[in-house]
């Protein structure tokens, strides 16, 4: 019985660590079942219903016997063109619909990316605060990741100076993102442009993901990284999705554009993963792209009320600092002032312990920052309603006011 001492989980698969996001969000949710009044600022998802007209599209096409067969594992031919069509139209790219794989949600798509361009031992380059989903994905593909830790002071802007000093021989990609998740950092065109010829000029790739192309505020505005550095063409990777702009987190509809060898290749891999994505989900995302904006316009406008509530609120907290976010919809406050001490018997001396301390004394539920590279501040995302918004802020503030 020798074999019995051998690990029973791969030490590849024993590497990944539980999505932090959703662990929150899980534990959130069953505190709530047991009936306590948790607010949930954890998940990163529009509080919105997916808007009628497409959930109608999804039932008409339950109903077509076409989709109740396999379809191309790369996507719906209809669906790769309405891609192609919006990308024109949202950010002035031009692809083709052979450079479109069609994924399940964006995660799909990045994990897709990753594994088709690393081979073991190849770095990318990580702006943190980084989503959690990342690392894993890079770690999967035997990539090396290494990290570009910005803070509150630029608004969580990388240089191209810190961006150039983490650039080894080993680097092989970076990996731009903006809006960004967790921080709402949105980089200027000028930033975008200088960046991309950076990339150009060491012949690095990279892989930039666009989920939150439409949420912007103020002032601000998305760049492509793809049309802001055209000669980037070759060794750029697109990757976006339904989920936030149309309130769809659910129906698991994301996309890679890149050029054609590397999708070509992505393709062969969800062919043995995934096949296509499922059907009825690919005609609700079609009426989704090929419909006006009016739903994100919607959304935006109650995002960006909330987004200066809490900017607003989070402020008036002592110890607490709220750079203002100009996209996406989350806020990335430091609380490093907090920690180490007294709160009601405890001193937390991590924002991991200081969060757990918030979800149990105050019923509110925030993501630490160890989830996102960078300890010492919060998540809140601001995509819930303006009742319990202002409700779990003011509850985060009366617990706060108690800090010896």
């Amino acid at each position: 019985m020798g074999g019995m001492t051998r690990p029973r989980i791969s030490a590849r698969i024993a590497a990944i660590s539980e999505s932090a996001t959703l662990a929150v969000d899980s534990k959130a949710k069953a505190m709530k079942a047991a009936g306590r009044p948790v607010i949930g600022f954890g998940a990163g998802e529009p509080d919105f219903p997916t808007p009628d007209y497409i959930v109608e599209a999804a039932v008409e096409a339950a109903r077509n016997p076409r989709f109740h067969k396999y379809t191309p594992a790369g996507g719906l031919p209809e669906l790769k063109q309405a891609i192609v069509d919006k990308t024109l139209r949202d950010s002035g790219y031009r692809a083709d619909t052979s450079q479109v794989l069609i994924t399940n949600g964006g995660k799909q798509a990045v994990y897709e990316a990753f594994a088709t361009l690393l081979d073991p031992g190849d770095e990318v380059i990580v702006i943190a605060p980084y989503w959690t989903t990342y690392p894993e994905a890079i770690k999967l593909a035997g990539g090396v990741q290494v990290d570009v830790v910005t803070d509150e002071t630029t608004g969580y802007l990388a240089s191209l100076d810190q961006l150039e000093a983490a650039r080894t021989e080993r680097t092989k990609a970076l990996l731009f993102v903006s809006p960004s998740n967790p921080t709402g950092a949105v980089y200027g065109r000028a930033e975008v442009e200088a960046i991309g010829r950076w990339a150009v000029e060491h012949g690095l790739w990279v892989v930039t993901d666009e989920i939150y192309e439409h949420l912007v505020y103020g002032g601000a505005e998305f760049t492509s990284i793809a049309t802001a550095t055209p000669e980037l063409a070759d060794h750029v990777v697109i990757l976006n999705g339904v989920a936030k702009t149309y309130a769809m987190t659910g129906w698991r509809v994301g996309w890679m554009i890149g050029p054609k060898d590397v999708v070509k290749a992505a393709t062969n891999l969800q062919s043995h993963a995934t096949s296509n994505v499922a059907n009825v989900s690919q005609a609700a995302a079609l009426t989704a792209l090929t419909g006006d904006l009016s739903a994100v316009a919607t959304m935006r406008e109650a995002f960006d009320r909330r987004r200066q509530t809490i900017v607003r609120m989070l402020n008036e907290i002592p110890g607490v600092l709220c750079p203002e976010p100009l996209g996406a919809f989350y806020v990335y406050p430091s609380v490093k002032q907090l920690l180490g001490k007294e709160l009601r018997g405890r001193r937390p001396a991590t924002t991991a312990e200081l969060a757990e301390l918030v979800l149990e004394e105050a019923e509110v539920a925030v993501v630490p920052g160890e989830a996102f590279g960078t300890p010492g501040y919060f998540r809140l995302s601001y995509a819930l309603g303006d009742d319990d918004l202002v409700e779990g802020v003011s509850r985060i503030a009366k617990l706060f006011s108690e800090i010896r």
